[in-house]
């Protein structure tokens, strides 16, 4: 239950299946501190209704007809006072158009068959924008699809020279998957000041969170992909 100081996090769900947008509303809906606002049956339906609802977080479904999911999610979130955070929904864990939605602006990405408590864990991970979903799955879909990509892309590597050198040791923590807490630990500086690098980090680089900045990270070519 929410508090009058404590409002819920508001999700829209888009998905073309109906079952699939139904189940997610009932499972998401018995979950304290998250309401379901709408349902949208495909990606131009979602940019309309991310418009008149402004939900926190929008379930989008990758593939559906009309307009699918990594353009609306670069519609949705390209505004620069765009502040709804989007969640890829996907059957494949390392399907290349999780990687698109990623770059597209989307901040994680879930398996369709997550659990109640998964899904809703989800939400609130990308909800507060303060760490990777699924760190160890995330990390390895950027890795692997960053590498697929090619050379670092020029524009994007001149932007790294605009963070300092401890900014850019803390960018480079969190494209392997670190939180606040656990970039504190390995630089032995508070979580606090941490937490004012990351502001720091994405306002210069012009990022919406840490999805974002640990995308960039691997394409700029400032963390490398290994072990994958």
């Amino acid at each position: 239950m929410t508090t009058a100081t404590t409002r819920a996090i508001r999700v829209l769900i888009a998905d073309d299946q109906m079952m699939v947008r139904q189940g997610f509303t009932v499972l998401l809906n018995a979950e304290p501190g998250i309401e379901v606002v709408g349902q949208a049956v495909d990606g131009y339906d979602a940019i309309t209704k991310t418009a008149e609802l402004a939900p926190d977080v929008v379930l989008m479904d990758i593939r559906m007809p009309g307009l699918g999911g990594i353009d609306a999610t670069r519609r949705i979130t390209e505004p620069a006072d765009a502040t709804v955070k989007v969640l890829v929904l996907t059957t494949f864990d390392l399907d290349e158009y999780v990687y698109e939605a990623l770059r597209a602006g989307a901040s994680g990405f879930l398996l369709k068959d997550a659990s109640a408590g998964e899904l809703a864990q989800a939400v609130r991970v990308v909800a507060a924008g303060d760490a990777l979903l699924a760190p160890s799955i995330t990390r390895r879909l950027i890795a692997e699809f960053s590498r697929m990509s090619g050379a670092p892309r020029t524009p994007l590597k001149d932007r790294v020279a605009g963070l300092t050198e401890r900014e850019t040791e803390v960018l480079s923590l969190i494209a392997q998957g670190m939180s606040n807490a656990e970039i504190a630990v390995r630089l032995v500086v508070a979580e606090q000041t941490v937490k004012t690098h990351v502001g720091r980090i994405l306002v210069k680089l012009g990022l919406r969170d840490r999805t974002q900045a640990a995308v960039f990270a691997y394409e700029t070519g400032l963390v490398r992909p290994t072990g994958y």
